[in-house]
């Protein structure tokens, strides 16, 4: 049974796993990525770390999540949040020479996306949207169980789109964007408290709390809306911190789905809690890998 990698290239960790084409992970690695994080040294510190994970060479192939987005074909890192002097670097050209294994890129938030498909909370479903409740608010689009990127590598950035014209600025230049009403930055702007603690506080009967999360699940249920409307989803997928408090806004999100989208573009909607914690980009990697080089 082919065998791959799936690399997930964070600021401050390189987490690799090794996975056979039916999903069982046969090992893992982690490394402090280097410092400066610059491209080049990066590159030998993941070749060093495949080099441990693969001594004899038996892999079919390679997938890397970096930190940004990656070109329509997954061979450039167009740009590496956290990561130092990234720009337009030819990453998967760069493994290949020095490993002589085939590899393709993508954005760390799309390949976490795939990795919840294949073997987390959408396993056994082919048309998802995943959103990552983080720092910012991340997300995937997967359509027939592929990742869907667009014509230029760009598509899928769920956190940026509009909610309210007026709102908070983005740093994409949007204003009100679903990310500046449902990040944990929009949490710690608006209650000036960590939303781990917020829930804590809702949870022991706190009104205040109690209210603004459920005012949370309106802006997250409006933002959902559109995306159901665009994509009809089977399913969404809620992973990233502020999910581990889903009980307390998705009646509310259930709420705002119903008054605002049809039934016909809702039919045996499921929402779901992200199941792979930090190995979703490391599995969404790999299967990656899988897909472009080892055809099913």
């Amino acid at each position: 049974m082919p065998e791959v990698i799936g690399i997930d290239v964070g600021g401050t960790a390189i987490k690799l796993g090794r996975y056979r084409q039916d999903g069982t992970c046969i090992e893992t690695l982690t490394i402090s990525t280097p410092q400066p994080a610059t491209p080049e040294v990066v590159l030998s510190g993941m070749v060093a770390a495949i080099d441990q994970l693969d001594p004899d060479r038996i892999i079919r192939a390679i997938g890397i999540g970096t930190p940004g987005p990656a070109d329509a074909e997954g061979r450039i890192a167009r740009v590496a949040i956290n990561l130092s002097e990234w720009s337009d670097v030819p990453l998967a050209d760069w493994v290949e020479a020095r490993t002589g294994v085939p590899t393709v890129l993508a954005n760390d938030a799309n390949c976490a996306g795939l990795g919840e498909a294949w073997l987390g909370a959408g396993h056994g479903l082919t048309d998802l949207v995943v959103l990552t409740l983080g720092t910012g608010v991340g997300g995937a689009i997967i359509l027939n169980g592929n990742l869907f990127t667009g014509r230029t590598g760009a598509a899928g950035e769920l956190g940026l789109i509009t909610l309210n014209p007026e709102g908070p600025p983005c740093n994409s230049g949007n204003r009100g964007s679903l990310e500046q009403h449902c990040s944990v930055q929009a949490v710690q702007r608006e209650m000036k408290c960590e939303p781990g603690k917020l829930a804590a506080r809702a949870l022991m009967g706190d009104e205040t709390a109690i209210a603004y999360w459920q005012q949370y699940g309106r802006y997250l249920g409006a933002g959902l809306a559109s995306l159901i409307y665009v994509l009809t989803p089977e399913a969404i997928i809620l992973g990233g911190g502020i999910s581990a408090g889903a009980d307390l806004f998705l009646p509310a999100v259930w709420q705002e789905i119903e008054q605002r989208v049809l039934p016909s573009s809702r039919e045996d909607l499921q929402i779901l809690i992200a199941k792979l914690g930090n190995q979703a980009g490391v599995a969404g990697a790999a299967r990656l890998a899988f897909q472009k080089f080892c055809k099913e």
